[in-house]
């Protein structure tokens, strides 16, 4: 199928550089032409254009492109070049595929890095072009910055090359490498990359760094609008890199953020909880934010800011406590599980939302779970099993229900809080997803549990039971295999 497009012009672009570059050696040296049985209608074209022929059968390698789409686009490439050769003969590059700020250097004199052998080394795995800002993952393998954190912003957590579980996401620069490609790049006579800006700042480093640290003074200073102007940028900065991040954190932001979390205006208040927020994506300023005292006064918005800053509040604990000594810290606090049972019960629905995967997370850690059944959890959990206007409430609460059930006092809690019928309901209507959760829930309550077998028996479990056996999942007929054999095995006693 013929692929128009940005392809097409890249696939120009690349023929007419590599055809620049050749051109200081026409006629040193031959190239032999292709077999005639390959390309059957390379006979239909002048043997001056044999040489472009072959570039573009190159070519088709790298671009994926079969040989026959290439030749059919021949023409059009003896066009084109003709109609550049036309305009300007000494420069025979492509230049409206070139950057409109880009200086246009003859070939003889710069040579770009697609176009000579270059080291594999010096390739980013990700990418495949010449690494700018070279960083070593905790496997060992080097990434470019910008890409490899592209891939841990998407939740990624394995390494792109080997596919081995990342440690942990710390990005150390590889000096060596880059000072190896910048020596390349001189030895070469190419142009040498440059560290890519901080995700469309307009800023070098240098001054990156002064415009931070201007703003965190700002944080602190004396007028109230300055103080939330200066939170409002930095919320920005810190969404935007991890660069902005780590800059951040070295300048001071976190302690006069936290200060800022007691500010009686609501939407300074609502920028500096956000700012947090974002800088704790890095993963090594979760543990500067704990240690900064944030944990309280982020409990404080959760249950008194507003609807935005609780919200924000709620993700930041989910944030934070993907390490797991934070889990304990922020259960421990008091009043910071009520708060969000709270937000789950009474929030937005982005509140609910936050506040529901915050409690999970939480809820991984085993004393945690005790906390939130006593906090009142299961309310808001039986309210969002019978909530069939969103699926989305139902799938959170089977996923929190399956992690508290695992504990024995949660165990009766649930039983007690006549949650059996709404989970049985669910094995007859709901979505695939659901049923699954909902028989392993059931299965875990009725282990050792003759009077929730029972119970569920008389709720005639049985025939949804043994439907989810035959059609469910792997793991939801299983589940329900097992479930049948326990009511059986009641029916004979």
């Amino acid at each position: 199928m013929e692929k128009k497009g940005a392809l097409d012009l890249n696939i120009f672009s690349k023929i007419h550089d590599i055809l620049a570059l050749r051109a200081a050696n026409v006629g040193s040296q031959s190239q032999q032409p292709l077999d005639k049985r390959e390309t059957p209608q390379m006979e239909d074209f002048g043997s001056d254009h044999l040489e472009l022929q072959n570039v573009a059968l190159l070519v088709s390698e790298i671009s994926g492109m079969s040989k026959p789409d290439v030749m059919k686009i021949i023409p059009e490439l003896i066009e084109g070049l003709e109609n550049t050769s036309d305009t300007d003969s000494a420069k025979p590059v492509n230049v409206s595929s070139r950057p409109s700020d880009e200086t246009i250097v003859p070939p003889d004199k710069v040579q770009k890095p697609d176009s000579i052998a270059m080291p594999e080394d010096f390739r980013c795995p990700i990418s495949l072009e010449l690494i700018r800002d070279p960083v070593i993952v905790s496997t060992g393998q080097t990434y470019e910055r910008a890409f490899i954190q592209r891939w841990i912003d998407c939740g990624n957590r394995t390494c792109p090359k080997t596919q081995q579980k990342l440690q942990n996401l710390t990005l150390t620069p590889n000096y060596v490498l880059r000072s190896l490609i910048l020596q390349w790049c001189e030895e070469k006579g190419i142009e040498p990359p440059t560290r890519s800006k901080s995700d469309g700042s307009s800023l070098e480093v240098g001054e990156d760094r002064l415009a931070i640290e201007a703003l965190v003074r700002n944080l602190s200073c004396s007028s109230l609008d300055e103080r939330k102007s200066a939170a409002a940028e930095i919320r920005s900065l810190a969404k935007k890199s991890t660069d902005n991040r780590i800059l951040l954190a070295e300048s001071g932001a976190i302690p006069a953020l936290v200060k800022l979390l007691s500010s009686k205006d609501p939407k300074t208040q609502e920028h500096a909880v956000t700012s947090l927020l974002n800088l704790s994506i890095y993963d090594q300023n979760k543990e500067l934010i704990v240690v900064g005292g944030a944990i309280g006064p982020i409990i404080q918005v959760l249950r008194m800011g507003s609807m935005e800053a609780r919200e924000n509040a709620a993700a930041a604990i989910f944030s934070l406590s993907l390490i797991d000594d934070n889990k304990i810290m922020i259960g421990s606090t008091p009043g910071a599980i009520e708060a969000l049972v709270e937000l789950l019960q009474r929030g937005s629905s982005r509140g609910r939302k936050d506040a529901a995967t915050a409690l999970f997370n939480l809820c991984i850690y085993q004393a945690n779970k005790v906390r939130a059944v006593r906090a009142g959890i299961l309310a808001p959990l039986i309210q969002m099993l019978q909530d069939s206007s969103s699926i989305g409430a139902t799938d959170e609460a089977l996923t929190i229900l399956s992690v508290l059930v695992s504990h024995h006092e949660c165990k009766t809690a649930i039983a007690k809080a006549h949650t059996i019928p709404f989970l049985i309901d669910l094995l007859r209507s709901s979505q695939a997803r659901n049923k699954e959760n909902a028989a392993a829930i059931l299965l875990a309550l009725c282990k050792r549990d003759a009077e929730n077998l029972a119970c569920i028996g008389r709720l005639g479990a049985q025939i949804p039971l043994t439907e989810l056996s035959k059609t469910g999942s792997d793991r939801a007929k299983r589940k329900a295999t097992s479930l049948l054999e326990h009511l059986n095995k009641l029916q004979v006693l």
